[in-house]
């Protein structure tokens, strides 16, 4: 069980914030932290990653990491982290790197069979594609058999297809090892697939806790499904409005009424939502 109840003034775009955490989370949950950037959920890890300093408890067990007496430093804390960027050490093979942090051969070996990397193991890390270098990554952080793996947007910058393929050895990984596992997200078909569980912060408070389905499959009354997007234009075709939305990495048109064309602005945050067959453009 791991305990956290922390607070810590932030300074973001919008001026002075505080993150104010107060959560549980049991042994082996995959926990997918979501929400708009500057929310304070890349903070949270570096905090649990004691790479940031905070106010208030966190405790693993019986082990206290931060208390009003107790600041453990981050090489004490049994955890493994995943960065966006590899961090690998260039001038290390594939298989050395892991070793460098824990010398069980067969645990090295074995972690690279899973991740399709045993071929690679003698290679160094700039010879290496990104996404196999995000599995080194990954691979290195789980070397120590952390009690918490924390990974800050670790796919982030792959491409869909290596990014669904990483996300099944990150899932096998998980359920072999059952580790519990933070994961910072702005996907929700990533979030969906490998999360237990997503808290969804905003301006540094938790204002969501629930299943993926519970959280990402939000519906209202009789909607069949809403998803939320960034108006980008409204055209005027014969007569008939059209408004352009971005949806993740899609964008869309959709038909929508004189009425509502004169309600919406240019850049509005945007929920999309349909009973039936007629779809429903409303300003967030």
């Amino acid at each position: 069980m791991i305990k956290i109840d922390i607070n810590k003034q932030l300074h973001g775009s919008s001026g002075k914030m505080d993150l104010d955490v107060n959560l549980e989370i049991k042994q082996g949950e995959f926990l997918a932290l979501a929400g708009l950037s500057g929310s304070g959920k890349t903070t949270l890890l570096r905090i649990l990653a004691g790479l940031e300093e905070a106010n208030g408890t966190i405790k693993i067990d019986d082990s206290v990491w931060l208390d009003e007496k107790v600041y453990l430093a981050a090489q004490k804390r049994e955890i493994g982290f995943v960065f966006q960027d590899y961090a690998l050490f260039t001038n290390l093979s594939v298989l050395n790197n892991l070793l460098y942090v824990n010398k069980d051969k067969e645990l090295a070996n074995h972690l690279l069979e899973i991740t399709e990397l045993s071929e690679l193991k003698d290679r160094l890390p700039q010879t290496l594609s990104g996404g196999q270098k995000q599995r080194v990554s990954l691979c290195r952080a789980l070397m120590n058999k952390p009690k918490l793996l924390l990974m800050d947007e670790p796919l982030s910058a792959l491409d869909p297809a290596m990014r669904t393929k990483l996300q099944s050895e990150i899932l096998a990984l998980h359920k072999e090892f059952n580790t519990t596992t933070i994961m910072v997200s702005h996907d929700p078909s990533e979030i969906y697939r490998l999360a237990s569980r997503v808290i969804v912060l905003n301006y540094g408070k938790i204002i969501n806790d629930g299943s993926p389905k519970d959280i990402l499959l939000k519906t209202s009354g009789s909607q069949k499904f809403s998803f939320e997007g960034e108006l980008l234009d409204i055209m005027k075709v014969d007569v008939i409005h059209i408004a352009v939305i971005a949806i993740g990495q899609q964008l869309v048109e959709i038909v929508i009424s004189k009425e509502e064309s004169k309600n919406l602005q240019i850049g509005q945050s945007v929920s999309v939502s349909t009973k039936a067959f007629n779809p429903i453009v409303r300003g967030l």
